[in-house]
């Protein structure tokens, strides 16, 4: 039975976006741990002014 309303009509094409989403994060892990490392440390600071 399916759901006409779905996004994934299949579970190969939602597979297949996993697949991909997963890489991406595989391949900018350092620049992600960077960017969130960044925005923390930005967050510190501002806050010991208050």
């Amino acid at each position: 039975m399916r759901c006409k309303g779905r996004v994934f009509r299949d579970t190969g094409q939602g597979a297949k976006i996993m697949v991909v989403l997963i890489s991406l994060v595989i391949i900018f892990k350092k620049q992600l741990t960077n960017l969130v490392n960044k925005i923390f440390s930005k967050i510190t600071s501002q806050s010991n002014s208050i």
